[in-house]
């Protein structure tokens, strides 16, 4: 499972291209503990900062930070290509693709034509957001991530994207605001400097994959300190796939283009999405097992990329 994981990791990351929707790389990362996101190129540049996941949450009754007298601020999460902007001195440096979030690859000569050349900090800030494409384009977080992997920025200035910012980090212990140093403050500052924010911009007709929500005083906020992969002030709330169980009836063995063999699932017949169902894979010996499956027991099933129909645990 791990290399399957693996896999649409690097597609969705690097390629633009996913062979998982969003729903069932949660589902499936979750059931089997996967906590790996994004890749780590081969011609990677270090982030200024790190760029950190965000926690998922599916039921907002339980969020992973505890909320009690905070302020606390909400924001669509936006479904496209994440970019680090790296400004020196007011001037940008620097732009790279999330990567793994510690090392990225350098789409500066891209992404110098969708965001502002000067911002009036100083210092080392970086900014984080998301490139869209509208979602009356067919696979639109696709078509953002592929035209950062054009060779061509003459090709990319005909796409149609724009840069959605939702973080600034800088190198000094505080953020001059007029209201305080919180995140609002940083997003209202970067709509001064005309970035496109997720907190003061409309995102109606944009793709999204569920909801931010985040400490919103800047000190609050960092106090909370970070996990290896995940801020603690923060935590995106989506939508959870929903498999159909069923029931192992019984497991054949068969033989792959590639000579593999590979176990399958013989299903009692079911309909998941628009299609019947009555076989699905089972990867490998290991996955049997860890899934602790034996005939005549409940499972769930799901249709990988609404085509591949997979075991993903017993019920």
């Amino acid at each position: 499972m791990k290399d399957l994981l693996d896999k649409a990791c690097l597609a969705y990351y690097q390629d633009g291209d996913p062979i998982l929707t969003d729903a069932q790389f949660d589902r499936l990362a979750e059931l089997h503990n996967y906590h790996d996101v994004g890749y780590t190129p081969t011609d990677g540049i270090r982030h200024t900062y790190q760029m950190y996941s965000l926690q998922k949450c599916f039921d907002i009754l339980f969020p992973p930070f505890h909320v009690l007298g905070k302020d606390v601020v909400c924001s669509p999460k936006l479904d496209g290509a994440a970019v680090a902007l790296t400004y020196v001195n007011g001037s940008l440096f620097q732009a790279l693709t999330r990567g793994d979030g510690i090392h990225g690859k350098y789409v500066l000569d891209k992404m110098q034509h969708r965001v502002p050349a000067t911002i009036s900090l100083g210092g080392i800030v970086q900014i984080t957001g998301e490139l869209v494409a509208p979602d009356s384009i067919e696979n639109a977080r696709n078509y953002a991530a592929g035209s950062l992997n054009l060779k061509d920025p003459e090709e990319f200035k005909t796409r149609q994207t724009i840069f959605y910012a939702y973080g600034l980090e800088d190198d000094k212990f505080g953020f001059t605001a007029e209201y305080g140093d919180t995140w609002t403050a940083r997003m209202k500052y970067l709509a001064e400097q005309d970035f496109a924010t997720v907190h003061t911009h409309m995102t109606k007709g944009l793709p999204t994959d569920g909801l931010v929500y985040r400490i919103n005083d800047t000190y609050d906020f960092n106090s909370m300190g970070h996990t290896a992969k995940h801020p603690r002030g923060a935590f995106a709330l989506k939508e959870q796939q929903e498999g159909v169980v069923t029931k192992l009836l019984d497991v054949k063995w068969q033989v792959g283009k590639s000579g593999v063999v590979s176990p399958v699932a013989i299903l009692e017949p079911v309909m998941v999405g628009d299609a019947k169902v009555s076989r699905a894979t089972l990867h490998n010996m290991d996955y049997i097992r860890d899934l602790d499956l034996e005939l005549g027991c409940d499972v769930e099933i799901i249709r990988s990329g609404e085509i591949i129909p997979r075991v993903v645990r017993r019920v």
